[in-house]
């Protein structure tokens, strides 16, 4: 499902940077300019180069967008914190303003559907997940981004309700644990792109919901990175 873009002339550059794929946007009115790749653990190298090439396409500066939008999670801790980084860092261009946006959000609108489980394979094995409802043009939280074990139960109202993202793939089973009668349909090989994340940024941009760069921050459910040894045995 389409956004509405609220004001036809905005211009805003977009950074997704949870997983292993990275990607940058750059939405121009209407006129969307994509790109992006499997990066491994090189979103730091890709990022800014794919920024330059976006802007350079269109004829733009830094200075002549309206926000930064990136990709706040949850998701990796190191993307997580690239993305923001180089949000903030060009934001200063913008007067300072970012547009974080969920990364689990941005799957729930890539999936065109208006009920929807996010889920992503957050390893050690965990997933995060959220559940989204569409709401006029935006979206409403019914589950809020959570980190947990692909059994533990989802708290879901009755309905039709589509799962998509990594941690479908990743484990299947809990298609038949958990969401058991309560998916409709699963979509897999969806991961976060950027062009979510801007295009759900227009719409936040236009409510408001810009922040200042110094308060920009990723979302994080997460407070470990690794498993102790005692957990690996």
């Amino acid at each position: 499902m389409a956004v509405r873009i609220a004001n036809p002339s905005v211009k805003i550059l977009a950074l997704e940077t949870s997983t292993d794929f990275c990607s940058v946007c750059l939405l121009v009115g209407e006129d969307i300019h994509s790109t992006g790749e499997n990066a491994g653990q090189r979103h730091s190298e890709l990022l800014l180069p794919m920024v330059d090439e976006l802007l350079r396409g269109v004829d733009l500066k830094v200075s002549d967008l309206d926000a930064i939008a990136f990709g706040a999670g949850p998701g990796s801790f190191t993307g997580l914190r690239i993305a923001c980084g180089v949000a903030q860092g060009l934001a200063y261009s913008v007067d300072g303003r970012c547009i974080p946006v969920g990364s689990l959000e941005a799957l729930a609108q890539a999936s065109g559907a208006s009920r929807v489980v996010a889920c992503t394979d957050a390893r050690l094995g965990q997933v995060y997940r959220a559940a989204f409802e569409r709401d006029g043009a935006g979206w409403r939280e019914v589950m809020p981004p959570s980190l947990c074990y692909p059994d533990d139960p989802a708290e879901l109202p009755e309905g039709n309700w589509l799962g998509c993202g990594s941690g479908f793939d990743r484990y299947p089973q809990i298609v038949d644990g958990p969401y058991r009668g309560k998916l409709e349909q699963v979509r897999r090989g969806m991961l976060p792109h950027a062009r979510e994340i801007a295009l759900l940024g227009a719409q936040y941009l236009a409510a408001g919901r810009s922040v200042p760069s110094a308060e920009a921050a990723p979302i994080y459910v997460r407070n470990k990175v690794a498993l102790t040894i005692k957990e690996q045995g």
